[in-house]
């Protein structure tokens, strides 16, 4: 017997055309939790087999040109910090120490725009999330990158060391 699953796509559609049922937020978090942080996990693998200091892993978040409803992330190790977008996270390998560290995380444009507006009202939750946007906004975290890639802060050359 065949074992035949939907597309994306057709999953799409379907709910966009179908009433809005109950989805259970605690469920929807946990598998999001779960396959994200395999995916970032496979990406340190990869990095680690590649660099042999520290490096970086950079997640952007995409929306589906065509399924407005649909968004991908994607997992790409690198040498150098990149430099800070919306829709992105970034993690750095810290190969002494063996560990993942989160650097930032910057959500799209609509996002930051509305937790600026609202930066009295965001919940708890929410703060950590609110300072990486004002991180963002203010240059904090452009500094940040130029220093984990030993740029100078006024110029696009490298420090000497």
């Amino acid at each position: 017997m065949e074992n035949k699953r939907n597309t994306v796509g057709k999953i799409s559609s379907d709910l966009l055309l179908s009433k809005p049922g109950k989805i259970s937020v605690v469920e929807q978090q946990r598998e999001m939790t779960s396959d994200y942080m395999k995916h970032l996990l496979e990406t340190v693998d990869r990095g680690q087999k590649k660099y042999p200091n520290d490096f970086f892993v950079e997640v952007i978040t995409k929306t589906e040109p065509l399924m407005k409803n649909v968004l991908r992330n994607y997992f790409i190790d690198r040498l150098t910090c990149p430099t800070p977008n919306y829709d992105q996270a970034v993690f750095r390998y810290n190969n002494e120490a063996e560990s993942v560290e989160f650097i930032w995380v910057i959500p799209s444009r609509d996002a930051c725009f509305h937790l600026k507006n609202n930066a009295v009202e965001v919940h708890p939750d929410e703060k950590e999330l609110l300072k990486c946007v004002l991180d963002f906004d203010d240059g904090t975290l452009f500094k940040m990158c130029k220093k984990f890639n030993n740029e100078k802060e006024d110029s696009t050359l490298l420090e000497r060391n």
